[in-house]
């Protein structure tokens, strides 16, 4: 731990011109952080398409309506739950309780979902009441998540008011969780293939369900200790702001609206997970695995990269060079690979899948810490140019644009997958030459082409070094002042504060 905390302050070491570098985290509220982080990784994500397709067995028809309704859901739902988070004061904070309303239903839900198979054993792809339970959990599940993912990034924001020190929590963190995140996929792959290969005399239904309930109960418990164990130290004003004042507070935010647009941008890929290239092309999801091991150490040492960048150049170029990296190595992989049918030539494209993994570890630091960087500078830029803090609705706009967006892509990629002739439950390796090119296709060219604008924006984000500091040394002066108002200040002094902040009157 000694030396991640040495790494992580390395980091930020850069960032400590003009701003105090107070720390208000202790160590078992720093643990509770890292194994929140560590909650959203552990978990079988990478093969739910393999689940649905092989396993539950949508009809992909039937997938394409089922993201077309959610979408309208999505939209309706998600305005109203960053309405009543947006407007919550409580003895526990704005955002802790929703944390753990949300975590609770989602652990019992997610059990149901790795148990349809059990519920509806043997059934076709456009069996109807197999589609109408698996869509019912979709949309409580999508309605649960709302919650607890709006609430827990507005919670994170507030969780220190010190930037040097949340950068720090951000980077140790990630350090740290490097070490075991990757682990239940790891292993999953390995069990996944002994079973499809009839080595291992499970089925495939057990082995999901057993993975995902018990990765499912270890993320819900790290997020209950989180809840107990951390506070939110950043106030909130002190009139509840309206839904106009929260509207407005979006639109002003250009740092917010220029990673918007950049997300947005880059969220109109279209593609399938690469793990279906290993499953249906190479023959096994192991070689995904055995890839990754060269780069692995590589993740760690990305870190180290960070500071010096940090130090010769700005955020935004930082931002920008790392998609620019990243897109340029998996064109090369794109290139290589459709020469002679070279994709499916293993001899070929595992050395050049893992060089690729190894080069672009190299920029892993950045990609984990820039951004969330960026995410949270927006929270506090919201505070400084309104004098009011607008986390969910905040929250609510970077939600709605992905789902919308998410739901449309969905149906477009489940439409695509039709299309290129993948026959679902169909024995590995024995899809048609021309479906093994367009899943190779689509795990690394497509995806980069059809997102390729996402990097404009990048080049317009408008908080500097010089402008950053600035804000942060107002802010801190605008915060001591409010304390000072509160513990000592008369009860006109506060009713006229809680008017200034709404009023935007800093």
């Amino acid at each position: 731990m000694a030396n991640q905390t040495q790494t992580a302050d390395s980091i930020i070491s850069n960032d400590a011109v003009a701003l105090s570098n107070r720390r208000f985290v202790g160590k078992k509220e720093t643990l509770a952080y890292v194994l929140n982080d560590a909650s959203n990784s552990l978990n079988i994500n990478d093969f739910k398409e393999r689940y649905i397709y092989d396993v539950v067995k949508i009809d992909f028809n039937l997938l394409a309506i089922q993201d077309f309704i959610a979408t309208i859901w999505d939209t309706v739902n998600d305005t109203f739950i960053g309405v009543v988070v947006e407007k919550t004061r409580t003895r526990w904070g704005k955002f802790r309780p929703y944390v753990m309303l949300g975590e609770i239903p989602l652990s019992v839900l997610s059990m149901w979902y790795w148990l349809i198979p059990f519920l509806f054993p043997n059934t076709p792809g456009d069996y109807l009441p197999k589609w109408i339970f698996y869509f019912a959990m979709t949309i409580i599940t999508e309605t649960a998540t709302t919650f607890t993912t709006i609430s827990k990034t507005g919670f994170l924001s507030t969780i220190t008011p010190e930037p040097i020190e949340r950068s720090r929590l951000i980077a140790l963190a990630n350090v740290t969780t490097h070490i075991f995140e990757d682990v239940p996929k790891q292993v999953f792959g390995v069990l996944y293939d002994l079973v499809v290969n009839n080595k291992l005399k499970i089925k495939l239904p057990v082995l999901f369900s057993t993975f995902g309930i018990a990765c499912s109960l270890v993320s819900a418990c790290f997020a209950f200790y989180f809840f107990m164990t951390t506070r939110e130290r950043v106030s909130q004003s002190l009139k509840k702001p309206t839904v106009k004042h929260s509207i407005k507070s979006v639109i002003n935010n250009k740092p917010m609206l220029i990673y918007l647009l950049s997300q947005f941008l880059a969220g109109f890929n279209i593609s399938k997970s690469r793990t279906n290239f290993y499953i249906d092309v190479l023959g096994s999801v192991t070689w995904k695995t055995i890839v990754g091991i060269p780069a692995f150490p590589v993740k760690f040492i990305s870190y180290s990269f960070v500071a010096p960048l940090k130090k010769r150049f700005s955020t935004k170029a930082l931002w920008i060079f790392e998609d620019a990296w990243t897109d340029m190595l998996w064109m090369l992989v794109f290139g290589i690979g459709s020469i002679n049918n070279n994709f499916m030539k293993k001899p070929i494209i595992l050395p050049l899948m893992g060089l690729e993994e190894i080069f672009e570890m190299c920029v892993y630091g950045l990609r984990r810490v820039i951004p969330e960087e960026i995410r949270n500078e927006s929270m506090d830029y919201c505070e400084w140019k309104n004098g009011y803090r607008s986390e969910a609705m905040t929250g609510v706009t970077m939600s709605i644009i992905s789902k919308l967006q998410a739901a449309v892509m969905s149906a477009v990629n489940n439409i695509v997958i039709g299309k290129i002739g993948y026959v679902q439950g169909k024995q590995i390796g024995t899809q048609t030459d021309k479906t093994k090119w367009w899943i190779f296709a689509l795990g690394t060219g497509i995806p980069i082409i059809s997102s390729s604008l996402g990097i404009i924006p990048k080049f317009f984000y408008p908080l500097s070094a010089s402008r950053r500091e600035q804000m942060y040394k107002d802010l801190f002066e605008r915060r001591s002042a409010k304390r000072n108002i509160m513990e000592h200040g008369s009860e006109e002094d506060i009713a006229n504060l809680a008017e200034e902040e709404l009023n935007g009157k800093k």
